[in-house]
């Protein structure tokens, strides 16, 4: 039986990525739970495909990342994107899940630490998504830490995000990023976002101004030479599309309650806080999540154009 070499890309690009990066133009990698897991239908869909068309306005070329029969795909056609849509059978897959689904012939969306594992692996460099996965509230009871984290810090990915979930622990987040070694930066802000919000109340340590700036940290990362950890561009939503934040905090507290006395724990607990936001405001943090997912994209593109500038 053969076996793959380490020089090998475990990842089949699309025609259209290959050529892109065989051109060095700019690539922006995409999460698919998004559209599998994270949206209703048919919007998840539309979603997808408004996403991947902001990429291609922006100058960039999209690569929507997913398994799809037991294939890693980093660009997806038509029918592709359809079929994750569709959800029949479409599994959730993080990082770990990737070598059971390959070797299973699975069809599964990827989530951030899974995206962005398959997009450095495929040589893409930039990676634009909602808001990442992090520490949970009551951490010290349930050592409750998303993949995410421990996955960027070891790979070499630049991840334009809106922070972390304002459903976590964002001070514990933000600590255990420094810990493991996780760069940030705030676009064009002094404070660290909050998902829904703009502000999450913490601050960065270091601000950018432009994609110029933020490539200029990514050539110093590879001149280091040190650990191939990931950079995270953290840029708000703007303060007229975020969620009204004296309801998300009230609606936050109301959904943690239900959480503790329905006995909620482990992976079942983000999708309940995130569901239980949404029919709480009626979607307006789903409206919210979406125009930061669409800043980012928009980011996303914009860093990758100067990233492929430098080559």
């Amino acid at each position: 039986m053969s076996q793959h070499t380490a020089s090998e890309l475990p990842v089949v690009l699309s025609e259209e990525v290959r050529e892109a990066l065989a051109r060095r133009r700019p690539v922006v990698a995409l999460e698919s739970t998004i559209i599998a897991h994270g949206l209703p239908r048919p919007r998840n869909l539309a979603v997808g495909l408004e996403l991947e068309a902001l990429v291609r306005s922006e100058g960039a070329v999209p690569a929507t990342i997913a398994v799809v029969d037991g294939v890693a795909r980093a660009g997806l056609d038509k029918a592709q994107l359809e079929r994750i849509a569709g959800g029949d059978g479409v599994r959730k897959l993080g990082h770990r899940d990737l070598a059971p689904a390959l070797a299973t012939g699975a069809t599964g969306a990827t989530t951030v630490s899974a995206t962005a594992f398959l997009a450095a692996r495929a040589g893409l460099r930039v990676f634009a998504t909602g808001g990442l996965g992090g520490v949970h509230r009551e951490w010290a009871q349930t050592q409750d830490e998303s993949a995410d984290l421990s996955l960027l810090a070891r790979t070499r990915i630049t991840v334009v995000c809106a922070g972390v979930k304002s459903i976590l622990d964002v001070p514990a987040t933000l600590q255990r990023l420094e810990t493991l070694g996780v760069g940030v930066l705030g676009y064009r802000t002094q404070r660290f976002p909050g998902f829904y919000l703009a502000d999450s109340g913490e601050p960065v340590d270091w601000t950018v101004q432009g994609p110029e700036e933020v490539a200029a940290v990514m050539a110093a990362q590879d001149a280091l030479g040190g650990p191939e950890s990931a950079l995270l561009v953290a840029n708000p939503v703007a303060e007229a599309e975020q969620l009204d934040p004296e309801l998300h905090d009230r609606v936050l507290a109301e959904a943690l309650a239900e959480c503790r006395e329905r006995g909620i724990t482990g992976q079942a607990v983000t999708p309940f806080l995130l569901g239980f936001l949404v029919r709480a405001t009626g979607g307006a943090s789903l409206e919210a999540n979406l125009a930061a997912v669409r800043g980012n994209v928009r980011l996303g593109a914009g860093i990758a154009g100067a990233w492929a500038a430098r080559a």
